[in-house]
Protein backbone atom coordinates (compact mmCIF):
# COMPACT_ATOMS: atom_id res chain seq x y z
CA UNK A 1 0.00 0.00 0.00
CA UNK A 2 0.95 3.72 -0.46
CA UNK A 3 1.33 4.46 2.81
CA UNK A 4 3.88 6.12 5.04
CA UNK A 5 3.86 5.29 8.70
CA UNK A 6 5.81 6.64 12.12
CA UNK A 7 5.64 3.61 14.92
CA UNK A 8 6.93 5.94 18.02
CA UNK A 9 8.94 3.80 20.68
CA UNK A 10 12.18 1.66 18.86
CA UNK A 11 11.67 -1.10 21.65
CA UNK A 12 10.99 -4.54 21.38
CA UNK A 13 6.86 -4.03 19.97
CA UNK A 14 7.95 -0.95 18.41
CA UNK A 15 10.59 -2.38 16.44
CA UNK A 16 8.98 -5.60 15.66
CA UNK A 17 5.81 -3.62 14.53
CA UNK A 18 8.20 -1.81 12.25
CA UNK A 19 9.22 -4.80 10.61
CA UNK A 20 5.97 -6.38 10.60
CA UNK A 21 4.57 -3.41 8.26
CA UNK A 22 7.80 -2.85 6.34
CA UNK A 23 6.16 -5.51 3.90
CA UNK A 24 3.25 -3.30 3.50
CA UNK A 25 3.71 -0.25 3.16
CA UNK A 26 6.41 2.09 1.49
CA UNK A 27 8.09 3.84 4.26
CA UNK A 28 8.43 3.43 8.00
CA UNK A 29 9.35 5.60 10.54
CA UNK A 30 11.39 4.08 13.78
CA UNK A 31 11.25 6.96 16.00
CA UNK A 32 13.61 6.17 19.06
CA UNK A 33 14.41 8.22 22.09
CA UNK A 34 17.43 7.90 22.27
CA UNK A 35 20.24 9.05 19.33
CA UNK A 36 22.50 6.49 20.26
CA UNK A 37 19.92 3.83 18.62
CA UNK A 38 18.90 5.98 15.48
CA UNK A 39 22.49 6.04 14.79
CA UNK A 40 23.32 2.27 15.42
CA UNK A 41 20.66 1.23 13.09
CA UNK A 42 21.77 3.63 10.56
CA UNK A 43 25.17 2.29 10.57
CA UNK A 44 24.56 -1.45 11.16
CA UNK A 45 20.68 -1.80 10.28
CA UNK A 46 20.17 -3.75 13.61
CA UNK A 47 18.31 -2.49 16.43
CA UNK A 48 21.33 -4.20 19.03
CA UNK A 49 19.51 -4.05 22.00
CA UNK A 50 16.07 -6.02 21.12
CA UNK A 51 17.02 -8.08 18.54
CA UNK A 52 21.11 -8.46 17.43
CA UNK A 53 20.55 -11.62 15.25
CA UNK A 54 17.37 -9.48 12.89
CA UNK A 55 18.75 -7.35 10.12
CA UNK A 56 15.55 -4.33 9.78
CA UNK A 57 13.99 -3.85 6.50
CA UNK A 58 15.35 -0.97 4.38
CA UNK A 59 12.52 0.80 4.16
CA UNK A 60 12.44 1.59 7.99
CA UNK A 61 14.04 4.38 8.86
CA UNK A 62 15.35 5.46 11.92
CA UNK A 63 14.75 8.92 13.39
CA UNK A 64 15.13 11.30 16.19
CA UNK A 65 13.00 14.23 16.13
CA UNK A 66 9.46 15.03 15.01
CA UNK A 67 9.70 15.91 11.50
CA UNK A 68 8.43 13.17 9.58
CA UNK A 69 5.24 12.74 11.19
CA UNK A 70 3.36 15.44 9.57
CA UNK A 71 3.62 13.44 6.20
CA UNK A 72 2.24 9.61 7.76
CA UNK A 73 -0.94 8.51 7.02
CA UNK A 74 -0.67 6.28 10.63
CA UNK A 75 1.17 6.71 13.61
CA UNK A 76 1.64 3.73 15.77
CA UNK A 77 1.98 4.58 19.79
CA UNK A 78 4.41 1.54 20.97
CA UNK A 79 5.16 2.98 23.96
CA UNK A 80 4.39 1.35 27.69
CA UNK A 81 1.20 2.74 29.33
CA UNK A 82 2.98 4.41 32.23
CA UNK A 83 4.50 6.55 29.29
CA UNK A 84 2.09 7.24 26.70
CA UNK A 85 0.91 10.94 28.37
CA UNK A 86 4.37 12.64 27.97
CA UNK A 87 4.89 10.83 24.67
CA UNK A 88 1.67 12.41 23.68
CA UNK A 89 2.29 15.86 24.81
CA UNK A 90 5.55 15.58 22.68
CA UNK A 91 4.32 14.70 19.75
CA UNK A 92 0.31 15.92 19.34
CA UNK A 93 1.24 18.78 17.64
CA UNK A 94 3.29 17.38 14.97
CA UNK A 95 0.40 14.85 13.88
CA UNK A 96 -2.24 15.98 11.22
CA UNK A 97 -6.06 15.44 11.93
CA UNK A 98 -6.45 12.78 9.03
CA UNK A 99 -4.09 10.56 10.16
CA UNK A 100 -4.75 7.21 12.09
CA UNK A 101 -3.54 6.86 15.18
CA UNK A 102 -2.72 3.08 16.41
CA UNK A 103 -2.46 2.31 20.68
CA UNK A 104 -0.33 -0.65 21.45
CA UNK A 105 0.14 0.25 25.06
CA UNK A 106 -1.97 -1.85 27.95
CA UNK A 107 -3.19 -0.05 31.31
CA UNK A 108 -4.72 2.19 33.04
CA UNK A 109 -4.20 5.52 34.20
CA UNK A 110 -4.21 6.35 37.89
CA UNK A 111 -5.76 7.86 39.80
CA UNK A 112 -7.41 8.89 37.01
CA UNK A 113 -8.79 5.60 35.57
CA UNK A 114 -9.05 6.31 32.18
CA UNK A 115 -7.73 4.43 29.31
CA UNK A 116 -5.44 4.48 26.88
CA UNK A 117 -8.17 5.66 24.14
CA UNK A 118 -9.41 8.53 26.76
CA UNK A 119 -6.35 9.66 27.26
CA UNK A 120 -5.22 9.89 23.52
CA UNK A 121 -8.62 11.80 22.57
CA UNK A 122 -7.49 14.13 24.93
CA UNK A 123 -4.59 14.93 22.59
CA UNK A 124 -6.84 14.15 19.15
CA UNK A 125 -10.14 14.78 18.15
CA UNK A 126 -9.83 10.92 16.57
CA UNK A 127 -11.14 7.48 17.84
CA UNK A 128 -7.92 5.51 18.05
CA UNK A 129 -7.53 1.74 17.37
CA UNK A 130 -6.49 -0.50 19.86
CA UNK A 131 -3.95 -3.35 18.99
CA UNK A 132 -4.39 -6.04 21.66
CA UNK A 133 -3.53 -9.96 21.89
CA UNK A 134 -1.64 -12.86 22.79
CA UNK A 135 1.16 -11.66 21.36
CA UNK A 136 5.44 -11.25 22.34
CA UNK A 137 6.85 -9.42 20.45
CA UNK A 138 10.07 -11.16 19.41
CA UNK A 139 7.47 -13.85 17.82
CA UNK A 140 5.99 -10.63 15.46
CA UNK A 141 9.50 -9.50 15.08
CA UNK A 142 10.64 -13.08 13.57
CA UNK A 143 7.50 -13.26 12.03
CA UNK A 144 6.44 -16.45 13.76
CA UNK A 145 2.70 -17.42 13.35
CA UNK A 146 0.61 -14.91 15.09
CA UNK A 147 -2.59 -13.39 15.74
CA UNK A 148 -4.21 -10.00 17.41
CA UNK A 149 -7.58 -8.22 17.63
CA UNK A 150 -8.08 -4.66 16.87
CA UNK A 151 -10.61 -2.43 18.19
CA UNK A 152 -12.72 0.80 17.32
CA UNK A 153 -16.13 2.36 16.21
CA UNK A 154 -14.28 3.46 13.08
CA UNK A 155 -14.58 0.96 10.28
CA UNK A 156 -12.65 2.39 7.60
CA UNK A 157 -9.60 3.29 9.95
CA UNK A 158 -9.71 -0.64 10.98
CA UNK A 159 -9.94 -2.31 7.73
CA UNK A 160 -7.10 0.27 6.43
CA UNK A 161 -4.77 -0.91 9.67
CA UNK A 162 -5.82 -4.70 9.40
CA UNK A 163 -4.44 -4.54 5.79
CA UNK A 164 -0.60 -3.15 6.49
CA UNK A 165 -0.57 -5.49 9.82
CA UNK A 166 -1.74 -8.70 7.60
CA UNK A 167 0.95 -11.46 6.23
CA UNK A 168 0.70 -14.69 6.04
CA UNK A 169 1.82 -15.30 9.08
CA UNK A 170 -0.24 -12.71 10.98
CA UNK A 171 -3.43 -12.60 11.09
CA UNK A 172 -5.72 -9.67 12.62
CA UNK A 173 -9.37 -10.01 13.82
CA UNK A 174 -11.65 -7.05 13.95
CA UNK A 175 -13.70 -5.99 16.68
CA UNK A 176 -15.71 -2.51 17.63
CA UNK A 177 -15.92 -3.17 21.55
CA UNK A 178 -13.24 -0.74 22.32
CA UNK A 179 -13.61 -0.83 26.27
CA UNK A 180 -13.71 -4.76 26.34
CA UNK A 181 -10.66 -5.27 24.19
CA UNK A 182 -8.63 -2.51 26.75
CA UNK A 183 -9.81 -4.00 29.59
CA UNK A 184 -8.73 -7.28 28.42
CA UNK A 185 -5.11 -6.38 27.61
CA UNK A 186 -4.78 -4.81 31.16
CA UNK A 187 -6.44 -7.46 33.58
CA UNK A 188 -5.19 -10.27 31.79
CA UNK A 189 -1.74 -8.90 33.77
CA UNK A 190 -3.03 -9.04 36.57
CA UNK A 191 -4.03 -12.68 36.15
CA UNK A 192 -1.11 -13.28 35.39
CA UNK A 193 0.84 -11.67 38.65
CA UNK A 194 -2.25 -13.98 40.33
CA UNK A 195 -1.42 -17.08 38.59
CA UNK A 196 2.57 -16.26 38.81
CA UNK A 197 1.69 -16.25 43.05
CA UNK A 198 0.65 -19.48 43.11
CA UNK A 199 3.40 -20.66 41.17
CA UNK A 200 5.69 -19.30 43.11
CA UNK A 201 3.70 -20.38 46.39
CA UNK A 202 4.59 -24.40 44.43
CA UNK A 203 0.70 -24.70 44.95
CA UNK A 204 -0.49 -27.93 42.70
CA UNK A 205 -1.79 -28.11 39.33
CA UNK A 206 -5.43 -27.59 39.84
CA UNK A 207 -5.12 -24.75 42.84
CA UNK A 208 -3.57 -22.87 40.04
CA UNK A 209 -5.48 -23.67 37.04
CA UNK A 210 -8.51 -22.74 39.32
CA UNK A 211 -7.75 -19.71 39.94
CA UNK A 212 -7.19 -18.87 36.36
CA UNK A 213 -10.21 -19.83 35.52
CA UNK A 214 -11.95 -17.61 38.38
CA UNK A 215 -9.75 -14.71 36.87
CA UNK A 216 -10.82 -15.30 33.66
CA UNK A 217 -14.45 -15.55 34.47
CA UNK A 218 -14.00 -12.61 36.95
CA UNK A 219 -12.96 -10.83 33.99
CA UNK A 220 -16.09 -11.16 32.08
CA UNK A 221 -17.92 -9.68 35.39
CA UNK A 222 -15.57 -6.99 35.08
CA UNK A 223 -15.72 -5.79 31.47
CA UNK A 224 -19.99 -5.91 31.76
CA UNK A 225 -19.78 -3.66 34.73
CA UNK A 226 -17.96 -0.93 33.23
CA UNK A 227 -19.92 -1.32 29.80
CA UNK A 228 -17.85 -3.84 27.70
CA UNK A 229 -19.44 -7.31 25.93
CA UNK A 230 -18.41 -10.65 27.59
CA UNK A 231 -17.86 -12.27 24.47
CA UNK A 232 -15.35 -10.04 23.87
CA UNK A 233 -13.29 -12.16 26.61
CA UNK A 234 -13.66 -15.08 24.66
CA UNK A 235 -11.72 -13.35 21.95
CA UNK A 236 -7.93 -13.81 21.10
CA UNK A 237 -7.71 -10.57 23.39
CA UNK A 238 -9.09 -12.13 26.03
CA UNK A 239 -9.01 -16.15 26.35
CA UNK A 240 -6.25 -15.90 24.05
CA UNK A 241 -3.88 -13.17 25.90
CA UNK A 242 -4.55 -14.18 29.47
CA UNK A 243 -3.85 -18.00 29.20
CA UNK A 244 -0.66 -16.50 27.16
CA UNK A 245 0.28 -14.00 29.69
CA UNK A 246 -0.32 -16.41 32.87
CA UNK A 247 1.44 -19.29 31.77
CA UNK A 248 4.45 -18.75 29.83
CA UNK A 249 7.74 -18.19 31.36
CA UNK A 250 8.61 -15.48 28.25
CA UNK A 251 5.74 -13.27 30.59
CA UNK A 252 7.22 -10.52 32.73
CA UNK A 253 3.97 -10.47 35.06
CA UNK A 254 3.97 -14.19 35.62
CA UNK A 255 7.70 -13.87 36.50
CA UNK A 256 6.68 -11.08 38.79
CA UNK A 257 4.04 -13.46 40.30
CA UNK A 258 6.35 -16.43 41.19
CA UNK A 259 8.84 -13.65 43.06
CA UNK A 260 5.82 -12.34 45.05
CA UNK A 261 5.19 -15.97 45.77
CA UNK A 262 7.99 -16.78 46.87
CA UNK A 263 8.03 -13.13 48.93
CA UNK A 264 10.67 -11.22 46.58
CA UNK A 265 8.99 -7.53 46.33
CA UNK A 266 10.63 -5.97 43.18
CA UNK A 267 12.20 -2.76 42.72
CA UNK A 268 11.26 -1.60 38.71
CA UNK A 269 13.00 1.60 39.75
CA UNK A 270 16.46 -0.03 40.64
CA UNK A 271 15.75 -3.29 38.34
CA UNK A 272 14.68 -0.67 35.64
CA UNK A 273 11.79 -3.16 34.59
CA UNK A 274 8.55 -2.28 33.80
CA UNK A 275 5.94 -4.40 35.10
CA UNK A 276 2.61 -3.64 33.68
CA UNK A 277 0.26 -5.52 35.89
CA UNK A 278 1.48 -3.69 38.85
CA UNK A 279 1.25 -0.53 37.40
CA UNK A 280 -2.52 -1.46 36.95
CA UNK A 281 -3.58 -2.91 39.68
CA UNK A 282 -4.34 0.30 42.22
CA UNK A 283 -6.54 1.27 38.91
CA UNK A 284 -8.37 -1.62 38.20
CA UNK A 285 -9.19 -2.50 42.05
CA UNK A 286 -10.08 1.08 42.05
CA UNK A 287 -12.31 0.37 38.95
CA UNK A 288 -13.87 -2.70 40.83
CA UNK A 289 -14.88 -0.92 43.52
CA UNK A 290 -16.35 1.96 41.22
CA UNK A 291 -18.84 -0.26 39.59
CA UNK A 292 -19.48 -2.24 42.31
CA UNK A 293 -17.72 -5.90 40.58
CA UNK A 294 -16.42 -7.66 43.05
CA UNK A 295 -13.06 -9.90 41.71
CA UNK A 296 -11.81 -12.43 44.39
CA UNK A 297 -8.75 -12.66 42.23
CA UNK A 298 -8.34 -8.46 41.65
CA UNK A 299 -8.10 -8.89 46.03
CA UNK A 300 -5.86 -11.14 45.90
CA UNK A 301 -3.11 -9.24 43.94
CA UNK A 302 -4.07 -6.45 45.35
CA UNK A 303 -3.71 -7.87 48.86
CA UNK A 304 -0.26 -9.57 48.35
CA UNK A 305 1.02 -6.50 46.30
CA UNK A 306 -0.03 -3.85 48.03
CA UNK A 307 -1.34 -4.32 51.12
CA UNK A 308 1.96 -6.50 51.32
CA UNK A 309 -0.36 -9.84 52.78
CA UNK A 310 1.87 -13.01 53.36
CA UNK A 311 0.96 -15.09 50.08
CA UNK A 312 0.01 -18.12 51.88
CA UNK A 313 -2.16 -16.11 54.06
CA UNK A 314 -4.22 -14.00 51.39
CA UNK A 315 -4.30 -17.57 49.21
CA UNK A 316 -6.06 -18.56 52.27
CA UNK A 317 -8.53 -16.03 51.95
CA UNK A 318 -9.03 -16.53 48.54
CA UNK A 319 -9.86 -19.90 48.72
CA UNK A 320 -12.40 -19.32 51.22
CA UNK A 321 -14.37 -17.38 48.54
CA UNK A 322 -13.87 -19.83 45.90
CA UNK A 323 -16.81 -21.80 44.61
Amino acid sequence: MSLKVSVIGAGGLGTAIAQLISVNVDTVYLHARRKEVVDEIIKTGYNIEYYPNLKLATNIIPVNNYDHIAECDIVFFCVPSSGIRGVLKKFSNYINDDCIVVSTAKGIEYPSLKTMSEIIKEYFNISPIIFSGPNFAFEIALSLFTIANIASDNPKHLEIVKKILTTDKFKVKINNDVIGTEYCGVIKNINAIAYGICEGMSLNDNARYAVLTKGYNETKDIIKGIGGKRETVDDYCGFGDLVLTATSRESRNHTLGMLYGQRIVVDEKASGIIFEGKNSINAIKAVCDKSSVNSTIINFVFDVMMNLTPPKIAFNNLWNEME
